[in-house]
């Protein structure tokens, strides 16, 4: 059975910024990297 539950497009904005910040820690990192692996991943936009 698939795993239905999505990163909010809000989560995966701070996610982001956090994975490019240059202060921010190994740990937080992992946590945001793993909050984008799990981002519904829609349609591209034209």
């Amino acid at each position: 059975m698939a795993h239905k539950k999505t990163t909010s497009a809000r989560v995966a904005r701070k996610a982001s910024k956090l994975l490019r910040s240059k202060q921010t820690s190994k740990r937080v990192k992992s946590v945001a990297g793993s909050a984008l692996t799990q981002k519904h991943k829609g349609k591209k936009k034209k």
